[in-house]
């Protein structure tokens, strides 16, 4: 049985009247020590017994109740028999037991309300009148014709047996009322309570629900500033599990910076958050860069504790980093414009002069060797200035339909007879069964895969295995895109170089322009294409090329 139930209402009232019945049944022995009865079974005893007996069956049939609504009428109609019962054998109208029909009358408005009162409190009233009538019908000194035994009762005139039986019927009627409305109200006030209660829970969880559906990590912590509560977001960005979290100092979860922990209270005290970004260690080793607001909880009990709301900026600083080095750039590009013809025109003139000095003068073998490096540095520099507008200038290029597959496969073949290549390296080509195909100029894309390969080439001095691979790869919003990927064993980028690889002149190998990686980043570009790099120190570099999906059309561009 559940609380609020039938059956649990049911059987505090049984509880009740056995203890109603003890008491009788003490009181009854009491006065029959002091005055012996002169029948040799005292009905009262009886009567109890009765009502132990009926109690241990109403116990056993609770468990039908909350089926059987009805059974709860007939467990009050039976209380009703046994109240009557006991006034008939103490005197009927002039019985001092009358009261005890108030008993089923309250416990009946608490299990049944005001409908179970009124119906309790008509019964009694009914029986209690026809015992009265019994009463005066047999009239006094003759045999009771139920028992069997002479009632010896000094019965009251008419009229005042009248108004005692009158006045008891409006008591059992006053008392149904009474308990009743107090039954209902206080039924109403449990709706109530409960709906209350429902709607704070619903409230809660909805609270929960929103804080765990947070974007932002939140976190709070006491005034020691060891964490209480640690949201699914903050789970899910710092990769620390809420059992791990919770009760630790915050500083050493969300790996907060030495000069943060240091100055945090006395800048709080002077305004109302803080806020920082820094670099964060995952467990499982990835850096990510966190960006952190801190601001002052007051706590239930007065004291003030911590509250930290965090995001994962790291694609926000990249895409930062990405503007400041399309700025930068830009501004590279339109100096490159500007100087190409002050120097491109007098370094031909010059190394044009220089070659026909060199044929016409009688040069010694220090001389010839001098003018040699001249001419050789001059050719240098011309393609590094080649290099250098081929990057800046905006290029002419026609967009075809490509199958990226053979177009590696060839460019596989050209690097692997080129001159970039040594006795210990390796090209393997991956591709699919099925068409990659990208709208793009195949002279472009043979740039990109030639400078990302000779660059990792120049990364594996002693040798090794460079992976070109085209697929098609699922992008961020579910479409297939083509994507070439360029994967070397070489010695790997810093991660503090990751984001100025693709800035002019930055190349790290003595050969080369420096702009090699800067002209891929700009053709990507053009086409409104990514490029991504991962790279572990020591074990090698990953590039992935991604290209917009092909279009049904074959258009002619001027790249901007």
């Amino acid at each position: 049985m559940t609380k609020g139930s039938i059956g649990s209402r049911l059987l505090a009232h049984i509880a009740l009247r056995l203890v109603v019945a003890t008491g009788l049944l003490g009181g009854a022995v009491v006065v029959a020590l002091r005055t012996p009865s002169a029948m040799p079974v005292n009905p009262f005893f009886v009567l109890i017994a009765v009502v132990y007996a009926v109690s241990l069956l109403f116990i056993a049939t609770l468990r039908f109740v909350d089926r059987f609504p009805w059974l709860a009428d007939v467990h009050f109609a039976i209380d009703v028999l046994m109240v009557s019962a006991f006034v008939y054998v103490t005197g009927g109208i002039a019985s001092l037991f009358s009261s005890l029909y108030v008993l089923p009358i309250i416990a009946a408005s608490a299990v049944q309300f005001r409908r179970g009162a009124l119906q309790v409190a008509a019964l009694s009233a009914l029986v209690y009148a026809a015992i009265v009538l019994l009463q005066y019908q047999a009239g006094a000194g003759t045999f009771d014709p139920l028992l069997g035994v002479p009632l010896r009762v000094d019965l009251p005139a008419e009229n005042v047996a009248q108004y005692t039986a009158g006045l008891n019927v409006f008591g059992f009627f006053a008392v149904a009322f009474l308990s009743g409305s107090l039954a209902e109200r206080v039924r109403r006030a449990d709706v109530r309570l409960e709906e209350a209660s429902e709607a704070i829970a619903d409230l809660r969880a909805f609270n929960q629900y929103v804080v765990d559906n947070l974007v932002s990590g939140l976190a709070t912590a006491d005034e020691r500033n060891r964490l209480l509560t640690f949201n699914r977001s903050a789970t899910l960005i710092t990769g620390v599990a809420l059992a791990d979290a919770v009760g630790r100092p915050a500083a050493d979860v969300l790996g907060l910076p030495r000069e943060i922990v240091d100055t945090l209270d006395e800048e709080l005290q002077r305004r109302r958050s803080r806020r920082g970004d820094y670099q964060f260690r995952r467990p499982d080793g990835q850096i990510i860069d966190l960006g952190l607001s801190v601001a002052q909880l007051p706590l239930p009990d007065g004291r003030r504790g911590y509250l930290y709301t965090f995001q994962d900026v790291t694609d926000v600083k990249r895409l930062e980093q990405s503007s400041q080095l399309q700025s930068r750039l830009a501004a590279v590009g339109e100096m490159a414009a500007g100087i190409a013809h002050e120097i491109r025109n007098p370094l031909a003139s010059m190394s044009g002069s220089m070659q026909l000095l060199r044929q016409e003068l009688p040069l010694s073998t220090d001389q010839a060797a001098l003018m040699d490096i001249v001419l050789r540095e001059s050719e240098r520099l011309n393609d590094t200035i080649k290099s250098f507008l081929a990057y800046a200038r905006p290029q002419r290029f026609e967009l075809q339909r490509l199958d990226l597959r053979s177009l590696l496969q060839e460019t596989a073949t050209l690097l692997r007879n080129s001159t970039e290549i040594g006795d210990a390296h390796v090209v393997e080509v991956s591709v699919p069964d099925e068409v990659v195909a990208a709208d793009a100029d195949e002279g472009q894309v043979r740039q990109i895969i030639w400078n990302l390969a000779t660059n990792g080439f120049r990364a594996m001095p002693d040798g090794g295995c460079l992976h070109l691979a085209a697929a098609l790869v699922p992008d961020q919003d579910g479409a297939r895109v083509p994507t070439l990927t360029i994967r070397d064993e070489g010695v790997g980028i810093p991660p503090e170089e990751l984001d100025i690889i693709f800035q002019p002149f930055r190349g790290r190998f003595g050969k080369g322009t420096g702009l090699g990686l800067a002209i891929v980043h700009r053709i990507v570009t053009d086409y409104s294409g990514r490029i991504e790099v991962e790279s572990t120190p020591g074990r090698g570099t990953t590039f992935r090329v991604f290209f917009p999906a092909p279009r049904t059309a074959h258009l002619s561009l001027q790249a901007s």
